[in-house]
């Protein structure tokens, strides 16, 4: 199973980016999607998540600003980030929680850079 995660770039404080993260692959399915996000020397730290039912939850630094949603049919999530702010500025990964093979899979993206300008 792969993860190609896209959509990160420079933005101003105040402005939006969207990112998705695709799994492709075969004999897999996907429990749970989620996005987590990496300052500089800083540690990882979880950012939104949604199951397959589409229950979400999110890291209190960015409720009510960031969504996140999915399509199943394509094996993608999405996470719309909305009133960025400097503090953002991290490595942001995709991660996937489910079955590969009829076994249990946690697997990473290799992350997209979100950068916010003051």
């Amino acid at each position: 199973v792969q993860l190609q995660a896209s959509g990160g770039g420079l933005v101003r404080a105040g402005g939006s980016l969207n990112l998705s993260c695709a799994a492709s692959g075969s004999d897999f399915s996907i429990d749970i999607m989620g996005w987590y996000r990496q300052p500089p020397g800083k540690q990882r730290e979880l950012v939104a998540g949604i199951t397959e039912t589409g229950r979400t939850n999110f890291g209190d630094s960015v409720k009510g600003r960031f969504t996140i949603s999915r399509d199943n049919a394509k094996n993608t999530a999405y996470l719309q980030m909305n009133s960025l702010r400097p503090e953002d500025t991290a490595k942001y990964y995709c991660r996937i929680y489910g079955k590969y093979q009829g076994n249990s899979m946690d697997y990473w993206g290799k992350g997209t850079q979100v950068t916010v300008s003051s």
